[in-house]
């Protein structure tokens, strides 16, 4: 089919691979991208959403409609550039209004390669989202308003998903570093460990900058290390706890090789065990559970989910796509926490073990600060192992 100009004086076009089209005014880098369609429900952190190694593969559906209003700043970057493969909007981003703000979010888009809509009803495509189930999409930006509407469906249809993809192999770091950057604080922002600390391996799946600060904060030594490192390369570096992050993908695809270098580590150590989002997953894998794909996914800052332990309920922040199935975990694995949305598993611990995880994200970036209390039992963890008597 030729080109054609969209309605309205379009000059972006989304495209469901169902067939149906939204037109909208783009924003960003010109060009063309094919990716899952998700929506996250959070009103704010949208830079933070953006930078999110976890959103890899993804465009974001964002459901409250000020985006843009505050700008960007580098200190709020998650990653060291834009992970989401772009955005869907209500509104157009204005220019931005906060003291923070070192740029505006089109050229920051732009200049970042990354593509935005707006002026979409995110009402009505959020509702098709949750009737489809995270559809395939192709979206395109094009400042003269011309597309090819047939190729764009035929482009999303030929998206082969994430079912699975391997993606933490693709946003992980590609050699170790250390990490002594801690949570920011007013008024001087972020600050710096120093002395000593509880000496911890954080394995990259695709770690948010916010999670390494919250272990920093917590008085850890932390060094970070691929994906794909071996038990060797961890126990190299003689950690006293080993910290699992959150990243994007198919869990049992990056399983294939993160699952049996865990079994390795917890057969031939005691180390406490601390995972995130797909860290909980590898965990959960490790220990003998199963991962199933969700229709839709959780992704938002305001998911109610209850500590079966205590009766607490926290609001947490969310962003997955796969979920621990809870039925299937063994007999040594308590489940400590559920959705109070839809019942999913979002914690669980080993009974005999000092090893734990939970589903939705602590560190608050962005987000509610209810759970930031799990570095502290990580650290706790780790301090009772190394005052045990030997």
């Amino acid at each position: 089919m030729p080109l054609s100009r969209g309605p309205d004086n379009a000059t972006a076009c989304l495209a469901l691979a169902d067939g149906t089209l939204f037109f909208g005014r783009g924003f960003g880098a010109p060009g063309q991208t094919e990716a899952e369609l998700c929506f996250n429900t959070a009103m704010t952190g949208y830079q933070e959403i953006l930078t999110d190694p976890s959103y890899a593969g993804q465009v974001v559906t964002f459901t409250f409609p000020h985006v843009g209003n505050v700008g960007v700043t580098p200190e709020d970057d998650e990653s060291a550039d834009p992970v989401a493969e772009g955005l869907v909007v209500r509104w157009d981003p204005t220019e931005p209004s906060n003291w923070r703000a070192a740029e505006d979010l089109s050229g920051w888009l732009a200049r970042r390669g990354r593509i935005g809509i707006g002026g979409v009803d995110t009402r009505r495509l959020t509702r098709a989202i949750r009737r489809l189930g995270a559809p395939h999409v192709a979206l395109a930006h094009n400042p003269e308003g011309m597309f090819d509407t047939d190729a764009l469906i035929a482009a999303a249809r030929g998206f082969a998903g994430l079912t699975g993809k391997d993606l933490a192999r693709e946003v992980t770091c590609t050699q170790s570093y250390r990490w002594n950057e801690t949570r920011w604080a007013w008024p001087d922002g972020y600050g710096t460990r120093t002395g000593p600390g509880h000496k911890v391996v954080a394995l990259d799946y695709g770690a948010k900058r916010n999670i390494l600060r919250s272990l920093a904060s917590t008085g850890c030594d932390v060094t970070v290390l691929p994906a794909t490192a071996t038990a060797e390369e961890v126990l190299a570096h003689a950690p006293e706890g080993l910290f699992l992050s959150n990243g994007p993908g198919d869990p049992a695809a990056t399983g294939a090789y993160a699952v049996p270098m865990l079994q390795t580590l917890m057969d031939r150590t005691d180390l406490p065990i601390f995972g995130i989002c797909l860290g909980h997953q590898m965990l959960a894998l490790a220990l003998g559970a199963k991962t199933v794909k969700m229709n839709h996914g959780h992704h938002g800052a305001n998911h109610p989910v209850k500590d079966l332990e205590t009766g607490r309920v926290e609001i947490t922040s969310m962003n997955h796509g796969f979920t621990v199935d809870g039925q299937t975990l063994p007999g040594d694995v308590v489940e400590t926490h559920v959705s109070l949305f839809d019942g999913t598993n979002c914690g669980i611990r080993h009974r005999e073990r000092p090893i734990f995880s939970v589903q939705y994200h602590p560190e608050a970036s962005p987000g509610p600060q209810d759970s930031t209390y799990l570095f502290e039992r990580f650290a706790a963890a780790m301090q009772a192992r190394s005052t045990a008597p030997a």
